[in-house]
């Protein structure tokens, strides 16, 4: 049982509870007066119960009282045997004591190992750290020149040290491997100590004497006394031969060939410099500026600059002689300089990944930094590690993928917001041969005619040239290159050509029929939009004009592009390259090289922009296809009721006396293409006018032709044929010539331009309105002679021979004459 248990059980009863019970039995068992009968019976019950119930108490009590004697009992027999085993207990550990008193001694022998090994630890780097102060203290005495023997000393260091690292190796006893390790760091971190200190000891003697040359600031070395230039030559020869020492010595031994140190003198020089671009761009002073990386690649570029014939004429000079007579002195100078702007650079960046504003300015200036420098003649050293083909300070940032992917979204969002600022315009679609911000190449390239674009398309143009000169051009990296293309550049000209095809489909469905018998229809509010206003007569021909010269425009640019150096060098590296290759294929606007190379080192035959090309090749083919069916399809319905007047009673008659043989139901669709070809004229380029011209001339004459000539209503062939009477002749001669004659004066172009497409017509009307006497050999000729003669006697009726009419359909317009 549980102490909590007996402590419950020990509690006086609760009366309260008692009473509350009582309270309750009466309450369910004599709910009736007629309940209190068996009164007398409970209550004697009860005062049994109760008596039951004080002698269970009384035993219960005694039981109680019973079982705590019994646990105290209990108890303190339990504390006499925890007081015994205590006493145990120091026993025992007095006994553990003497035993490990007595045991002691092979601790003691494992310590004093210990402590052998750790005098051996100390007793090397004692002697370590004495041949290294012995060093210093041999050179700091030392005369110039310096010799070989300058540094006895310090090759009693060097090889000290070469004899513990080869003790180490080989013996394993000192201590454990990690210990030994790391005293062969310790002693070559001494060592290489020692040497920069050696370093620093001859750079404070050619420093001291830089300060009489005035350095960093340009140097008039000619002015300077005899005194200071001996001063400087002496310090700068003793640095010289101290890394001529420095790389005969084992261990010391470096790679000034391939560009990874620079000479000691010139290192000393750097320092300087280092010294003051970290004064003025890496603490709080004014110069320290984010937005403004110009300042501190400026200062770096015009150090170089303005420090130039110092190292040419003085430094290169001092180095003959040398074993490093062959460096060139500029050269490694600028490569000392370079790491300060790559530490600059290193620091700033991580701050402008938020900023991409700033990020581009950064990248920009970087980019021409490298151009700049490169132009003055230094080649920037690439490590083998690295994969830019020429490297430069922005390698820094483009190299870093998270920062080269922070820029390169920074320049998608400029150039995407450009876009839509073009897009969103109110001129965007304004039609313009102003050809200003075109470039001379591209405007000798074309005549002045050929310029007309719309406002958005020229920006457009002028929009992906701006980044193409400002972000890709100097790119040094074929990788980075062809990422900006695909990322930056690609979308400009694919989302252009989506919103130009996006127009010519939302002209598709304004002029459909549909449209136009149910308004509503396809989303478009009939009561809002008249879609006829919006796609028909001279306005509809508008703009189809803006999409297709829009298309053409940046397909005539992008063929320029395509053939440019820099576009031609930049496709046949990623034709030339497996990862730029399998990078270009999976994007769908840029040509397979598989399809338009015969081999792996072919130069590939297409441009890079081929697939965009014929895209937009296509678009402008389309929008001039819907313009040459606007504009015939117009023509042609303005043509139905002037068909429907030429066969009614009222027209067959025609005033002859007069000499009017046109009818007025044709002025309205001759007045209607008139319109559209002026407009055509004053907007198109030559060239596209031309061809639109003849589409549009040889449709609808073929349609006049089929109308009302060769399957004219009314006429019937064969033995009792019917045909056209000498007014109705007469007119259609009259309607053909109207029809080359107003085109001519639409255009403003010769005769002959004009009757070209026409010719057709113009033959079969002349065959009809010609008098019989005119026509009569070559009636003759065409049904009954033999040969071609028979093209011969028509050009002298027509003076354009056939036009294109076969020998048949010029048999069947001569039927028609009354005449014959």
């Amino acid at each position: 049982m549980t102490s909590q248990k007996i402590q419950r059980l020990l509690e006086p009863s609760d009366v309260s509870a008692a009473h509350r019970f009582a309270l309750d039995y009466f309450n369910s068992s004599f709910a009736h007066i007629d309940d209190l009968d068996g009164i007398d019976q409970i209550l004697s019950q009860t005062k049994a119960r109760s008596s039951e119930l004080r002698r269970q108490l009384s035993a219960s009590q005694q039981s109680i009282d019973l079982l705590i004697t019994k646990t105290r009992v209990a108890a303190l027999a339990n504390l006499d045997t925890a007081r015994g085993l205590a006493e145990d207990r120091e026993l025992i550990e007095n006994e553990m004591t003497y035993l490990s008193h007595e045991l002691d001694i092979e601790t003691m022998h494992r310590i004093l190992k210990e402590l052998e090994s750790v005098r051996a630890y100390v007793a090397v780097i004692e002697r370590t750290l004495t041949l290294s102060e012995g060093a210093l203290a041999q050179l700091r005495g030392t005369p110039s020149p310096l010799s070989k023997s300058s540094t006895s000393e310090y090759d009693r260091l060097n090889a000290f040290v070469s004899n513990v690292v080869q003790t180490c190796d080989s013996v394993q006893d000192i201590g454990s491997v990690e210990q030994s390790l790391h005293l062969v760091i310790f002693v070559r971190r001494i060592r290489d100590k020692t040497w920069s200190d050696i370093k620093e000891i001859f750079s404070a003697k050619l420093n001291s004497a830089l300060e009489n040359l005035q350095w960093p600031m340009a140097v008039d070395y000619p002015a300077a006394s005899v005194h200071d230039r001996k001063s400087f030559e002496s310090a700068f020869k003793d640095l010289i031969l101290l890394q001529e020492i420095g790389e005969n010595t084992e261990g010391l031994k470096t790679q000034l060939e391939t560009g990874s140190q620079g000479l000691y003198p010139l290192e000393t020089l750097a320092h300087a410099i280092s010294l003051r671009f970290k004064y003025h761009f890496e603490t709080e002073r004014e110069t320290n500026r984010l937005d403004k990386p110009e300042w501190y690649l400026s200062h770096i570029m015009n150090v170089a600059h303005d420090h130039r014939p110092f190292m040419d004429n003085v430094i290169q000079r001092l180095l003959l002689g040398t074993k490093y007579q062959r460096v060139n002195a500029w050269q490694n100078y600028v490569t000392l300089l370079i790491p300060i702007l790559e530490r600059k650079l290193r620091r700033t960046v991580p701050t402008l990944l938020s900023r991409p504003a700033l990020l581009a300015h950064t990248v920009y200036q970087a980019l021409i930094f490298d151009s700049n420098m490169r132009e003055l003649g230094y080649e920037f050293v690439v490590g083998a590690s690295k994969t830019e083909e020429k490297g430069g300070i922005s390698s820094v940032i483009l190299c870093q993928k998270e920062w080269f992917d922070a820029w390169l979204e920074g320049e998608k969002k400029f150039a995407e917001d450009q876009y839509h600022e073009i897009i969103s315009s109110s001129d965007a679609w304004t039609i313009v041969d102003d050809d200003s911000n075109d470039s001379d190449e591209f405007k000798h390239s074309r005549s002045a005619a050929e310029l007309k674009a719309t406002n958005s398309a020229r920006r457009i143009k002028a929009l992906v040239e701006q980044v193409t000169g400002t972000s890709l051009l100097p790119l040094p990296s074929f990788a980075h290159r062809t990422r900006f293309l695909i990322h930056v550049q690609l979308p400009i000209v694919e989302q252009y050509y989506s919103r130009v095809s996006s127009s010519l489909d939302a002209f598709e469905t304004l002029s459909s029929a549909l449209v136009r018998a149910v308004p509503g229809a396809l989303g478009v509010e009939g009561t809002k939009t008249d879609s006829r206003k919006l796609t028909g007569g001279v306005e509809g021909s508008q703009r189809l004009c803006k999409a297709l010269l829009s298309a053409r425009y940046v397909e005539s640019a992008m063929q320029r592009w395509g053939e440019e150096e820099f576009f031609l060098e930049l496709w046949t590296e990623i034709n030339h390259r497996a990862a730029l290759r399998t990078r270009a294929e999976m994007h769908p606007s840029l040509p397979h090289s598989a399809d338009n190379q015969s081999s792996k080192n072919d130069a590939p035959e297409c441009t890079i922009f081929e697939e965009l090309v014929i895209q937009y090749t296509k678009l402008a083919s389309r929008a001039e296809d819907m313009l040459v069916s606007q504009v015939c399809g117009e023509t042609e319905a303005a043509l139905k009721l002037h068909f429907v007047a030429i066969i009614s009673d009222e027209s067959d008659v025609q005033n002859a006396d007069d000499g009017i043989a046109v009818p007025p139901s044709l002025l309205p669709s001759i007045a209607l293409l008139s319109a559209h070809l002026t407009f055509l004229r004053n907007t198109l380029p030559t060239a596209a006018t031309t061809q639109v011209y003849r589409r549009i001339a040889t449709h609808i004459s073929e349609h006049i032709l089929q109308r009302e000539v060769l399957f004219r209503p009314g006429l019937t062939r064969g033995q009792f044929r019917t045909g056209l009477a000498r007014e109705q002749a007469r007119s259609v001669h009259a309607e053909s010539e109207l029809w080359a004659e107003t085109c001519q004066a639409a255009l403003r172009t010769s005769r002959a331009r004009a009757e070209g497409p026409w010719a057709r017509l113009l033959v079969a009307g002349r065959l009809l309105g010609t008098s019989r006497r005119e026509v009569d050999r070559a009636v003759k000729e065409v049904l009954g002679g033999q040969g071609d003669s028979w093209e011969d006697a028509l050009d002298a009726v027509t003076s354009l021979g056939s036009g294109g009419l076969g020998k048949e359909e010029v048999k069947t317009v001569l039927r028609l004459r009354d005449d014959l």
